[in-house]
């Protein structure tokens, strides 16, 4: 067996694919004028965090908080897709990525004062382990888990019984974000509700469907060198209030009761700009929103159906009606700014004549209403979404009209963020409204493999197969060609009907300044001043 790689400042990570991250706009620092501390900025979110524990979150709204309490052992640029040092300083994997061997930074403390060692990254990722769907991507990110070894106090050997090529990426996210030995002792619930890690804020209380408020934590000196300064935080205090609301939201940064707002809505975006305030965008990697299936249910368990469901959708439309020119309509079920991302337009093609051909060929006619029906059965589907994204439901009612012009009748329910596991377990619906954020094209297999969350319901066979190769490859040319053939796949077999991109879109006051976005377009507010 060959020796391991070892790697002692970054990881190149396929670059040329994830520059097309870089058209991310920041906020400068201030033409002519110097960051300073001190302040509080209060930030509307759309909808509840659910959750201050890192490592058992999933949505923007739920993230954006969380991340600020906590470090990683690395982190990505996202401007090059490099895998920097953060709390580990090294690192090195042996040739067929079973085995991660990390050297951490000294000095580095939890809030309650016990130190970032090995151990504590030992029982973080044992301790996620245990979590299981709770961690939903943290659980995933750790596939083939066999132990983490403490090799010295500042040494951890992270070891795999199976190739897991994506791990390296995965400890830059705040999914395997490092948690104290006090915070992992609680339980899960608890964990929601408070919080310690190592991160430059600390959480000072979480009122649930009103605010998350974190503060500055004193001593704190081991940013990750991506961030603009080091030190403290330069803001004081952090508050995200949720506005779910997006007319409410807007008028809340025009008043100034707020300093930025999260997901602004095209409509708004002309009128916050002559406004003079800032609209910071950024391209999300990973899942676009699409429509999953859920083949436990008898009528979508029909490929033919399924397939006639894509072509009648027509994604254009959906963006130029709904949407704005900040957005892309997907060509994939990955989107364009993501690491191995493989362009499959052709196949996502809008057609009508040859979604009809497809339904009359599987023995659906249209009824007196328009309506298909088959063996005295409508061609009926329950559409499940949740309410994250201010567009949603627009988009969801032009896609409910597309689908009635070939005679596909779906019904649209909504649930809150919160509800979201629960309901998907349940399984009572034949598709769900989502998209999922990650740099990297093993988002697919968190999502789709039945190892994973599987809310498609599917069994083991090709894709399967294919989202193991990509997890397993170390090479990455070899890994291109089995992501590539993973998206080919759940796009040709209709397993989800992609839609459009997610681009984050932040409404922000002239006074604010060094708001970033990190790899997976996440909000850091390390570096954040106001004027």
């Amino acid at each position: 067996m060959a020796g391991p790689v070892k790697v002692f400042v970054a990881v190149f990570l396929a670059a040329a694919a994830l520059a097309a991250c870089s058209s991310a706009t920041d906020t400068d620092t201030g033409a002519g004028s110097t960051p300073r501390s001190g302040g509080t900025l209060t930030f509307a979110l759309a909808s509840d965090p659910t959750c201050a524990d890192a490592q058992q979150v999933a949505s923007n709204d739920s993230i954006y908080p969380a991340r600020q309490l906590v470090d990683s052992l690395t982190d990505q640029d996202p401007k090059t897709g490099n895998i920097v040092p953060w709390l580990a300083t090294s690192w090195s994997v042996n040739a067929n990525a079973t085995s991660f061997v990390f050297h951490l930074r000294h000095g580095a403390t939890f809030s309650d004062g016990t130190p970032v060692d090995a151990r504590a990254v030992k029982d973080n990722f044992d301790g996620i382990v245990k979590l299981g769907a709770k961690a939903q991507l943290g659980s995933s990110y750790l596939g083939g888990y066999r132990r983490t070894v403490v090799v010295d106090p500042y040494t951890a050997r992270v070891e795999f019984a199976t190739p897991n090529a994506q791990f390296l990426q995965a400890t830059s996210t705040l999914s395997l974000g490092l948690l104290s030995e006090s915070t992992l002792a609680k339980t899960p619930a608890q964990r929601c509700d408070s919080v310690i890690g190592s991160g430059p804020f600390t959480l000072d209380h979480f009122t649930h469907n009103v605010e998350v408020a974190d503060v500055r934590r004193s001593g704190y000196a081991w940013g990750s060198p991506l961030r603009q300064h080091t030190g403290p935080a330069r803001l004081d205090r952090l508050v995200f209030r949720v506005i779910p609301e997006q007319g409410v939201r807007t008028g809340s940064l025009r008043s100034g009761q707020v300093d930025g707002i999260g997901g602004v809505g095209p409509p708004d975006e002309p009128g916050l700009k002559s406004a003079g305030f800032t609209l910071q965008t950024r391209a999300n990697p990973g899942i676009v929103f699409n429509l999953q299936a859920n083949l436990s249910r008898p009528i979508v368990a029909d490929a033919a159906v399924r397939q006639a469901i894509s072509k009648a959708v027509d994604r254009q439309q959906v963006v130029d009606t709904v949407l704005s020119s900040d957005f892309k309509p997907a060509t994939s079920i990955l989107s364009s700014s993501t690491l191995d991302y493989t362009d499959l337009g052709a196949a996502l093609a809008t057609d009508l004549a040859g979604a009809k051909a497809l339904l009359d060929a599987d023995g659906w006619r249209p009824g007196a209403d328009g309506i298909r029906t088959k063996a005295g059965q409508r061609l009926s589907l329950r559409v499940i979404w949740f309410s994250n994204f201010g567009p949603n439901q627009t988009a969801l009612e032009l896609i409910q009209q597309q689908l009635k012009a070939v005679g596909v009748d779906i019904t649209l329910k909504e649930f809150s963020i919160a509800q979201g596991q629960s309901v998907q377990k349940a399984g009572d619906y034949d598709f769900s409204w989502g998209n999922l954020t990650r740099a990297d094209p093993d988002i697919l297999r968190t999502t789709f493999s039945t190892g994973g969350a599987n809310n498609s319901r599917l069994r083991p066979g090709p894709l399967e197969q294919a989202l193991g190769a990509q997890a397993a490859a170390a090479d990455t040319t070899t890994r291109a060609k089995d992501a590539a053939g993973a998206q080919k796949l759940i796009v040709d077999n209709a397993y989800s009907i992609p839609v459009f991109e997610l681009t984050t879109i932040l409404g922000l006051s002239p006074k604010v300044h060094g708001v970033t976005f990190d790899a997976s377009s996440r909000l850091q507010f390390y570096d954040v001043w106001k004027s």
